[in-house]
């Protein structure tokens, strides 16, 4: 007999909830007779909102108590932008289902200029991302980048008040809130190679529930999952976090080739390590693998253990 009921937690900002409504929506086309309950929770990352990411334990504070509620069973799955989890699962969890990807590059917002390339010498740029900022002043080195933390409305609202000539967010975010109107540049990914996963929604669930991941099995989609995984193996051989500016994207070419790219900078933009290949899609694993060996080789295990924790 198929379970009655599905259980999603979520945070509470506005975007979360739109992405728990999302997958919501997308269920109850595939399943009209469950019925599917939000379980909005305020996260630690939440909690620290003027506080840096890095000071306070970094990405997976947006997503332990969502974890937690699906250890102790208050929830059945969990709604993430995929970014924003670790590499690491806790035992007993899963991430069996990436959603079609949506816009993955970063988008500049400004009220007065019209690209990176038109804000004045010195202009102040907000973004928490350390790779955000890596690649904005490896393109723009006067710049001057301001910490920006809150919600999708509350970072445009500092824009608005004239704390910022610009921020940049992710492209995806705005647009799912409908936002989309207020971008001002989309960031080509030869200016700023998105993060890990970036643009795709994604849904955990423990490991032994078999009969949930039989429910969200339609959600997930070949592609994606395949790209996003690329990405995540190539991140967790790396450690990486939002401790270090590290960028990695996998793509799918014309020629239906996987195209890997990854680049490690530091803070300032000044230096990077990169790596850029192509490879067939049952090559995939061999694929992350070399990248990963090619960036340790370039000295990323030095790098990253440069960036100041």
């Amino acid at each position: 007999m198929i379970k009655k009921t599905i259980r999603i937690a979520t945070r509470k900002s506005p975007l979360a909830l739109w992405q728990a409504n999302h997958v919501r929506e997308l269920l109850t086309t595939q399943w009209p007779d469950i019925r599917i309950d939000l379980l909005p929770l305020v996260t630690s990352g939440d909690k620290f909102l003027k506080d840096k990411l890095l000071e306070i334990g970094g990405k997976g504070l947006f997503v332990k108590e969502l974890e937690e509620a699906l250890l102790d069973q208050r929830a059945d799955i969990a709604v993430h932008s995929t970014k924003d989890v670790p590499a690491v699962f806790p035992d007993g969890l899963s991430l069996p289902v990436i959603c079609k990807r949506d816009n993955p590059l970063d988008a500049l917002v400004s009220e007065h200029f019209s690209s990176l390339d038109e804000l004045p010498q010195q202009a102040i740029v907000g973004t928490s991302s350390l790779r955000r900022q890596s690649q904005i002043l490896a393109y723009r080195p006067d710049l001057c980048i301001k910490p920006l933390r809150g919600n999708i409305h509350t970072r445009l609202e500092k824009l608005k008040s004239g704390e910022y000539q610009a921020i940049v967010l992710a492209a995806s975010g705005l647009e799912r809130m409908g936002l989309g109107h207020l971008i001002t540049q989309h960031l080509s990914d030869t200016i700023m190679l998105p993060a890990c996963g970036q643009g795709a929604l994604s849904i955990e669930c423990r490991t032994d529930d078999l009969e949930t991941k039989n429910l969200i099995a339609g959600l997930n989609d070949s592609t994606s999952s395949l790209c996003v995984g690329i990405e995540r193996q190539v991140n967790a051989r790396l450690g990486g976090n939002c401790h270090v500016p590290i960028a990695i994207y996998c793509s799918v070419t014309p020629s239906v080739e996987l195209h890997l790219r990854a680049k490690i900078g530091t803070l300032d933009g000044s230096s990077f390590i990169h790596d850029n290949r192509t490879g067939k899609i049952d090559q995939a694993h061999q694929l992350a693998e070399q990248c990963s060996q090619s960036l340790l080789d370039q000295g990323a295990a030095e790098l990253l253990d440069s960036i100041p924790k």
